[in-house]
């Protein structure tokens, strides 16, 4: 399986990734051990296949972009995968953390539409590594995978869940070409900056390469 921007990896081997790259002192060889990396979008122009991923650390001042190679992939868990399981219904801080207690109405109304939703950010990180990095005032980030451009009813549903009172929600929308944030698209009626693995393009439909680089 290819990852893809916003998979969580873990490391087969974090000594090796250490001894082969520069990372931060932060990201020592106990922390990798337990924290997944974040796919992240970039393309390797040396040919050799490596992933690009970000470092998440302790704080959130914590940040580190790198590469690895495909090989030191032990386990990799999407952001479908994460919103699946459901595990905000029984995290011990559910009650305290209004990010956790929202994932139940949005998963009932995502849930109603054709296409795979996953949770990102720290709500996802948290839920999946196990590894508790939110608080009061956390942020719900989703990726919804659209292959087709999306219809008025999906974007009206898809305006309901963001607009939840809260808790603030950023949503990507995922298409063969890149990502785009559902607000923008939104406020401009079609036309955003289109995320893509060459970087950013200011697309008038997101779902077609007729785009011009930023």
């Amino acid at each position: 399986m290819r990852a893809q921007p916003h998979d969580l990896i873990w490391l087969r081997d974090p000594a090796a990734v250490l001894a082969a790259g520069d990372v931060p002192e932060w990201a020592d060889a106990p922390w990798l051990a337990q924290a997944p990396l974040v796919v992240r979008r970039d393309r390797d122009a040396s040919g050799r296949g490596r992933i690009p991923v970000g470092i998440r650390g302790r704080t959130r001042a914590q940040r580190y972009a790198t590469w690895i190679d495909a090989d030191q992939c032990a386990t990799v868990v999407t952001p479908v995968d994460i919103a699946r399981t459901g595990f905000w219904r029984l995290h011990p801080r559910r009650d305290e953390i209004p990010a956790l207690r929202a994932l139940d109405p949005i998963a009932r109304q995502l849930g109603g539409l054709p296409h795979a939703w996953g949770v990102t950010g720290a709500v996802g990180f948290t839920l999946a590594a196990g590894i508790d990095v939110l608080h009061v005032g956390s942020d719900i980030d989703l990726l919804l995978l659209a292959p087709q451009p999306l219809s008025s009813a999906e974007i009206a549903i898809l305006h309901d869940v963001v607009d939840h009172g809260a808790v603030r929600i950023d949503m990507q929308i995922g298409t063969p070409c890149g990502a785009f944030a559902l607000r923008e698209f939104l406020r401009t009626q079609g036309r955003v900056l289109l995320k893509t693995d060459t970087g950013p393009l200011l697309c008038d439909d997101p779902w077609q390469i007729a785009c011009q680089h930023c």
